[in-house]
């Protein structure tokens, strides 16, 4: 008999960490997931995972806390999710955001290399490490250029895996990962800023869409299609990094239209306005991945493309004002 593999993600109640405990489960996984305690729980992504999932309390500003996950969980895969993920919120709070998102990671690093040394790890890198891009597309051999405090805190966690898995043979790997959005998207991200006020002004509850930069162009894919490449990446036999992306980009522009597209409205213009509160101090100002390496490897591609991907987020918004749920 095929004895149960476990898997131990943090982030676990954010939109990646929702997906991909929902196709951990689906392979037959046990499923644990890190937890931070706070006085007003945020489960609505997992609520409905609740009763397969093992849920164990801990933050990544503790390591006795991710010792304690480790030790409980005896993982064979490790998937560090957790983060301060939102940009614009990592210029008002840099030094909140390099302790969770880059140090959070060296001490889960750090705890796998003591505790689950054989455990394979997951690094949630992004693209926002390009920055300032230096090559269009961007490929694992593009320079990085990092343009916020969010992206040069990713790039630490990017380098700190690299450096555990040469100096300590780990099998540890990053997936340089593009815009993925979801209908589980934070309502702080524009994507999901744009579906939800689409929503608000279909049902009449809202008049305006206020936006910063709408020329900034984004490759954009589904978060269901990306978790699927973190599980891939750990299955290989040997740990590498990979760029994971549509290979498509689109401006926030194109996404709105479309947006109040799918929602029936065709004079979007008169919704929507530019608002100075809403530009970065250093934007970027495009970023387009080349996944070539993902899809020859392995042969992983993304199966909703951004029409469907925004036509998915602007429904579950209308669907979701329409029944009064509660659920962000």
């Amino acid at each position: 008999m095929t004895e149960t593999r476990s898997a131990l993600i943090t982030g676990l109640t954010g939109q990646d960490g929702s997906y991909l405990a929902e196709l951990l489960l689906e392979k037959g996984y046990d499923v644990y997931g890190l937890i931070r305690r706070v006085s007003t729980p945020n489960l609505w992504r997992i609520e409905h995972l609740m009763d397969d999932i093992h849920v164990v309390d801990g933050d990544l500003g503790d390591s006795s806390s991710i010792f304690d996950a480790l030790k409980a969980s005896k993982p064979d895969e490790v998937y560090n999710l957790a983060a301060q993920s939102f940009v614009q919120t990592s210029w008002n709070q840099p030094l909140l955001t390099v302790d969770v998102t880059a140090l959070g990671a060296v001490r889960v690093l750090d705890a796998v290399r003591h505790f689950a040394p054989d455990a394979h790890f997951y690094q949630a890198s992004s693209s926002e490490m390009f920055g300032k891009v230096q090559a269009v597309p961007q490929s694992e051999k593009t320079p990085f250029y990092p343009r916020s405090p969010y992206g040069y805190a990713k790039l630490m966690a990017h380098w700190a895996t690299v450096n555990f898995r040469e100096s300590y043979d780990m099998f540890a790997c990053s997936g340089i990962l593009f815009n993925h959005e979801s209908p589980r998207r934070g309502l702080e991200f524009v994507t999901r800023k744009v579906t939800d006020s689409v929503a608000r002004i279909k049902m009449g509850r809202s008049n305006k869409l206020k936006l910063g930069n709408m020329d900034a162009e984004r490759d954009w894919g589904f978060a269901g299609d990306y978790v699927r490449a973190m599980h891939l990446m750990l299955q290989q036999d040997e740990p590498s990094d990979f760029v994971v992306a549509t290979g498509k980009n689109h401006s926030v522009r194109d996404l709105v239209r479309l947006a109040f597209q799918k929602a029936g409205i065709n004079d979007w213009e008169t919704y929507v306005e530019t608002d100075e509160r809403f530009m970065r101090p250093a934007d970027v100002d495009t970023l387009l991945g080349d996944p070539t390496r993902v899809k020859e490897e392995m042969n992983w591609s993304p199966r909703v493309d951004f029409e469907e991907l925004v036509s998915m987020m602007v429904m579950a918004d209308i669907e979701r004002w329409e029944t009064g749920c509660s659920v962000p």
